[in-house]
């Protein structure tokens, strides 16, 4: 290994990186784009559901209920109506996700201690949607009830839950920090995956071939102008994580790098191992979005429970590196995991950009073929 020929070819990378605009722009431009696309769009959290009152009683302890219900901030009443059909019209054109119906008789239920039905009809198109609100109107229409006189029965049993480590339930605390592992998995494929190709096609690798450059040197040389692109990546990302989404890091701060840089090595090794494969620019970019980014959307935890896969697909996914990445960095952001929580996650990561640059030295031959 002559350093010399590794830092010469990382330079020419770098002089290459610097005089192509597309590729600065995907380096530097990409990841904050899908950072803020990905972090303002997904979110499972629900609120100012828009709902529609069927009033029959028209008293003023349905008013009271109605009135605590949008308090609560998850509903919003965009409609009074007098006519049942006008309950299914709203929900048939979408105007509405929720329907609450009083019957004629409900203050006069309450107020002598009988039992009183309040109907409620949920939109479940979207099931996930549908749960939530479902969830939240047990809960609101409770404290609506309380607040309007209707329960005075002090229950057997005082349940007090606690959530630990993101005790106010916010989606984005658990999505936010799960975008950085896939959109280093989609930057650090995409951007080595065009390298050793884009040689092929502009006809220099035949001058490469010629020098006395070994191959684990090539491959070095031009994995380090990228790997310090990622590292200024997910600083970059890390920090907008933190003070723009307010996203709490409870962890180590270096740990965390030290962490995405085991996981930058195998995306960046492996996206080179694929343009050492295909020799095609369009095709080495098509393999490494299929490669990278569908698993690590999908299949690595991000927005989906393993636990919930399929037997075989909860084995597949023990083979996707963004897995223990996602699983890494949660436990930084929001428990304050210390190194030693995370051993196997940092050995498996390893083992991967090892195997990945291994059979990338292996795979390139200074030959025309």
């Amino acid at each position: 290994m002559n350093l010399n020929r590794v830092w010469a070819m990382a330079r020419k990378e770098t002089i290459q990186i610097r005089r192509d605009p597309l590729s600065l722009a995907l380096a530097f431009l990409l990841p904050l784009i899908l950072l803020f696309i990905f972090g303002y769009a997904i979110t499972v959290d629900v609120d100012r559901l828009p709902t529609v009152v069927y009033d029959r009683d028209l008293s003023s302890m349905s008013r009271e209920v109605v009135r605590g219900l949008q308090a609560s901030g998850y509903f919003t009443i965009v409609e009074y109506v007098q006519d049942p059909a006008r309950v299914d019209a709203a929900l048939d054109r979408g105007s509405a996700q929720v329907a609450i119906s009083f019957p004629e008789d409900f203050s006069r239920h309450a107020r002598t201690g009988r039992a009183t039905q309040l109907q409620v009809i949920v939109d479940g198109s979207d099931s996930n949607t549908a749960t939530i609100a479902l969830g939240y109107l047990n809960t609101a229409l409770e404290l609506a009830a309380r607040r309007a006189g209707l329960y005075s029965i002090v229950p057997v049993i005082d349940v007090r839950p606690r959530v630990w480590y993101n005790p106010e339930l916010k989606s984005r605390n658990f999505i936010v920090p799960g975008l950085i592992a896939v959109i280093m998995a989609i930057i650090a494929a995409l951007l080595t995956s065009l390298t050793v190709a884009r040689e092929w096609e502009r006809g220099t690798m035949e001058q490469i071939i010629s020098t006395p450059v070994k191959p684990a040197e090539i491959i070095i040389g031009k994995l380090m102008p990228y790997f310090a692109i990622g590292i200024i990546d997910t600083v970059l990302a890390i920090v907008i994580v933190v003070f723009l989404f307010g996203v709490p890091l409870k962890g180590s701060f270096f740990l965390l790098l030290f962490i995405s840089c085991l996981f930058l090595f195998g995306g960046l090794s492996l996206g080179i191992l694929i343009s050492i494969v295909t020799k095609s620019q369009l095709a080495s970019s098509q393999v490494a979005l299929i490669t990278s980014y569908l698993p690590a959307l999908l299949l690595s935890g991000f927005m989906f429970s393993i636990l919930n896969m399929p037997v075989p697909l909860q084995i597949i996914t023990r083979f996707i590196p963004a897995r223990y990445f996602v699983s890494a960095i949660k436990g930084i952001f929001l428990k304050g995991n210390t190194a030693g929580m995370l051993l196997s996650e940092m050995g498996l990561l390893a083992l991967f950009g090892a195997l990945a640059f291994f059979i990338a030295i292996k795979k390139f031959k200074k030959r025309v073929t």
